[in-house]
């Protein structure tokens, strides 16, 4: 942490050009950060790749897949197969912008993206079949080539972007090194907020202050802190390659626009954080009114048809989990008996949708008398807020902490799903008697409390309580099927990696 003890001010300096390159070209190849040129190479390679292979399955598996081909030259299918239908994708894939640095590494647009894309070839296909009269083509070959080039990309892509991932975490390369520039309260949330997950590859280097420059003397920053400086000066200086105005910082008339206009040609990324914090893209959208660009914040989505879905998508994945699930649920009981004899289940009041209390189903980690005994641990509470944690508490028996690490003890919660009392995914129903639950944590109650949730994918216990909070308020407020699916999937690899799990 740095005291900002005195500022650099100096007379803003014009910038040495005009700001207007001689062409779009010339921007382009001077854009000032660069890692996403070798992994959009990858990512050529790997979905070139995926669709080659996607071809050649399909090859393998049907005797007829050369149907439509036979009265050509052996040479020519395999070009199609193995040479057009591959580059095919890539031009689709790269209409959809599916290789747009803005959309690599982060959130679902990328898929979503890969998905179009995929649906395109489908149609360039099927139209060049009936243009060229070739009516037969084997159907299930050439479906499972692109459908299987599809999953082949997308996993290929899951795979690309967590390499990605560990490389900023390990070695804090390819991401972007961000000046904040705005008030210090603002530029410090921000700062907060990027920072908060490595895997963003937001990495800000400096603060640049447009207004409270003595209120911000002696103050402790994480990054050093500048004013009076010309911006685009202090971005070089620094070696950044981002400037990232903050909150009010952008209200001012045309002076958001003229700093635009002075980094065209410059190689940096402007970037605005208006005041909206933990508002999802969807509910977001930009409506341009007689030039002036206005924030429109759409209301949550907490029923329709999605909400719909997914209660049959609960209930059917629920039904289906306990049947299959029985014999790993007999061998369980039977460890936690001969572990400690009592109860296979803990039920336990909790409080769910909309305030209403109902018992949840677990399965048993924890002595008989480990209510009785909670009274003398309280001061040995390793977390904050509404919930006692220890990460070696002494009221769970060896067993138990294997079912805890693995999250097996949760699994009796399909019944709970099963009977509607809770979701698959949503915010943790916590203890009926541990709170009223007032102030903001009542939103939690708008949505049924899930097996897992934001909370678990992104710490669970190691995370303190008022950041468990604001990630069931996010989930609570941008809440949609496919984030419920990507936080399915992201739980998967937390409990094989028993990441926070006491």
């Amino acid at each position: 942490m740095r005291h900002v003890d005195s500022f650099e001010i100096q007379p803003p300096t014009p910038p040495s050009h005009n700001g207007v390159p001689r062409s779009a070209w010339a921007r382009a190849r001077r854009r000032v950060s660069r890692w996403h040129r070798p992994y959009i190479v990858f990512l050529l390679l790997l979905d070139f790749g995926a669709a080659a292979l996607a071809s050649f399955l399909a090859v393998q598996i049907f005797e007829q897949a050369d149907s439509g081909f036979r009265n050509s030259p052996q040479v020519w299918f395999y070009t199609v197969a193995f040479v057009l239908l591959p580059l095919g994708w890539l031009l689709f894939l790269w209409g959809n912008r599916a290789y747009d640095r803005r959309y690599l590494g982060l959130g679902p647009d990328e898929f979503k993206r890969v998905i179009r894309a995929g649906v395109a070839v489908a149609a360039g296909v099927s139209f060049i079949a009936f243009a060229t009269k070739t009516y037969s083509l084997s159907r299930w070959t050439v479906g499972f080539a692109l459908l299987g080039a599809m999953s082949l990309i997308l996993l290929g892509r899951m795979i690309a972007r967590a390499c990605l991932h560990t490389l900023r975490r390990r070695a804090g390369h390819a991401g972007h090194r961000m000046v904040l520039v705005g008030t210090l309260p603002e530029c410090l949330e921000v700062y907060t907020t990027v920072t908060r997950n490595p895997s963003v590859g937001l990495v800000p280097v400096a603060i640049h202050l447009t207004d409270g420059y003595a209120a911000a003397r002696g103050l402790e920053t994480p990054v050093p802190v500048y004013a009076g400086r010309d911006v685009l000066a202090l971005v070089r200086e620094v070696g950044g390659d981002t400037i990232a105005v903050c909150g009010s910082a952008s209200a001012e008339p045309g002076e958001l626009r003229r700093l635009a206009w002075q980094l065209e040609g410059s190689g940096v990324d402007l970037v605005v954080a208006p005041q909206l914090t933990d508002i999802a893209g969807p509910r977001v959208h930009i409506r341009p009114i007689e030039g002036l660009p206005l924030l429109h914040v759409e209301e949550p989505t907490l029923s329709g048809p999605a909400l719909l879905a997914k209660n049959l998508m609960d209930r059917v994945a629920a039904g289906l989990g306990l049947l299959l699930l029985v014999p790993l649920f007999l061998a369980i009981a039977v460890a936690i008996r001969i572990s400690d004899p009592g109860p296979v289940f803990f039920r336990q009041p909790r409080v769910g949708h909309e305030g209403r209390t109902f018992r949840v189903w677990k399965f048993r980690t924890m002595y008989v008398d480990a209510e009785e005994r909670l009274a003398g641990l309280v001061d040995r509470n390793e977390t904050d807020g509404m919930l006692f944690k220890m990460k070696q508490d002494p009221r769970v028996f060896p067993v138990g902490r294997f079912l805890r690490a693995t999250s097996l003890d949760e699994l009796p919660q399909l019944i709970n799903v099963l009977w509607g009392e809770m979701s698959l995914v949503g915010p943790r129903p916590l203890p009926a008697d541990d709170g009223d639950f007032l102030g903001d944590v009542r939103r939690r109650l708008l949505v049924r409390p899930g097996m897992t949730g934001l909370w678990q994918v992104s710490g669970r216990s190691d995370l303190s309580w008022d950041e468990a909070v604001r990630l069931d308020l996010y989930y609570v407020d941008n809440w949609s099927l496919a984030y419920d699916l990507s936080i399915l999937w992201r739980t998967v690899g937390v409990v094989l990696a028993r990441k926070g799990a006491y």
